[in-house]
């Protein structure tokens, strides 16, 4: 089977996640594995895109996760996202996402190695 291209988004207000994106200092993208997500496999590739900027890259491997602690057992919080210093402050970030505490309870969340 070929590899897709898949587009993940990112709020304006989320700019600063993209960037460590972009530059390496985020080594795994998260997303809720609703439907959208759940089919992201090794060696797809993911398009980031913040407004009008956009890059590529690799994935490197993908799993997906029933909860955020089941994730947590795998990534440290600063994998994720370089700028949290603990698994809690990872937690109220996902849950100030828009529906995301009700996304993960029913869909998991995929960790995505870049």
């Amino acid at each position: 089977m070929e590899n897709k291209t898949i587009q993940l988004r990112f709020r304006a207000a989320n700019r600063d996640i993209f960037e460590a994106i972009r530059k390496g200092r985020k080594k795994v993208e998260t997303r809720a594995a609703t439907a959208r997500h759940r089919d992201i496999k090794a060696g797809d590739i993911l398009r980031f895109v913040c407004g009008k900027d956009s890059f590529k890259k690799k994935a490197k491997k993908a799993q997906i996760f029933k909860s955020i602690p089941s994730l947590l057992q795998k990534y440290r919080a600063n994998e994720i996202n370089p700028i949290v210093n603990s698994h809690a402050e990872l937690q109220e970030m996902y849950y100030s996402y828009p529906n995301y505490r009700e996304k993960i309870k029913q869909f998991g969340i995929i960790a995505i190695e870049l």
